[in-house]
């Protein structure tokens, strides 16, 4: 599809200009970059490596933690540059980041989605949950996710391409999203709107009713039960992925499908980080505290970690005497 843009480059102004604000912010950000990966890498080793959380959930687990990464390192590594070097993306880079925005955001929607019925199958239809949620159709779900966000994010970007962009090139956030890029085309954006609310309200409005009726059932099915001790466990198995679910879908519907006139630079940029920075950070921790078995298999595995250690040390001892 021909390009008709003449803008090259665009600048992103996201932050402040303040110098203290500015050394503030680098920090937090390579912070919070740094508890991403290691979090999520973690979360990765754990369910790869530990026999006791090789199950359905778990399997969903560590897809979700890469995709946190692989969201997380769409937008932050070019924040972080940008503190130090001038703060202009290319037009190729910007659609590029864009893509991969909308890409990662909405496979993330969507795993979440799996993940709720995976705990639906398990809480309100134990007995068939092993039949069901098999190795096959587990993967069958994952390759669902990436091609339904494929999806999304090729109908969205695709139409940005016949976009004319003339000036101004300063784009108020941090990253290149598709709300405001649409805001600075010279020509009519109408098409596209559509398409983005048509894809968004489709798509995304098909994941959160799955999402919605498999808590439904879920909460139905725990009220039936009894013992006040085995509602109580039965939903710690399903609350930390409520929480994450409120988080993303809670800010990430607020920026993406609210009416452009209820727009602010402010609450844009607080809202997109608490969605595309802060949630894939939060969720290690929150599996991590919330999740036994998750915090269980973590213990195991820095006792072996210790041990190995351990062990080399003393080889390497016993070699030098």
């Amino acid at each position: 599809m021909e390009n008709q843009t003449s803008m090259t480059h665009f600048i992103l102004l996201g932050f402040s200009k303040n110098l203290p604000v500015q050394i503030f912010l680098l920090f937090l950000f390579s912070l919070i970059y740094a508890i991403t990966l290691m979090g999520n890498i973690i979360i990765m080793v754990v369910i790869k490596n530990d026999g006791h959380l090789q199950s359905p959930m778990y399997f969903f687990l560590s897809q979700l933690a890469f995709l946190d990464i692989f969201y997380s390192s769409v937008t932050v590594p070019k924040i972080l540059v940008n503190f130090f070097d001038s703060q202009t993306i290319s037009y190729n880079n910007c659609i590029t980041q864009m893509f991969f925005i909308l890409l990662t955001g909405f496979a993330e929607i969507s795993i979440l989605t799996v993940m709720s019925y995976d705990r639906y199958a398990a809480i309100c239809s134990p007995l068939h949950y092993i039949e069901t949620m098999n190795t096959t159709f587990c993967k069958q779900l994952v390759g669902a996710v990436w091609a339904m966000a494929f999806f999304y994010a090729i109908m969205n970007t695709l139409p940005i391409l016949r976009l004319t962009f003339c000036g101004p090139n300063i784009i108020r956030h941090y990253s290149c999203e598709l709300p405001s890029l649409l805001a600075l085309s010279c020509t009519e954006t109408f098409v596209n709107k559509i398409i983005f609310f048509a894809t968004g309200g489709a798509l995304g409005g098909f994941t959160f009713f799955l999402t919605l009726v498999s808590y439904i059932n879920i909460i139905s099915t725990i009220l039936k039960i009894n013992s006040a001790e085995g509602r109580r466990k039965t939903f710690s198995t399903c609350s930390s992925h409520l929480i994450i679910v409120v988080l993303l879908y809670g800010t990430g519907y607020i920026r993406y499908l609210r009416p452009s006139s209820a727009s602010s630079v402010v609450l844009d940029e607080l809202l997109s980080i608490q969605y595309s920075i802060s949630t894939p950070m939060l969720n290690p921790i929150i599996y991590s505290l919330k999740t036994k078995e998750v915090k269980e298999a973590i213990k195991r595995l820095m006792r072996q970690a210790s041990e190995n250690i351990e062990h080399i040390y003393a080889t390497n001892i016993h070699m030098i005497d």
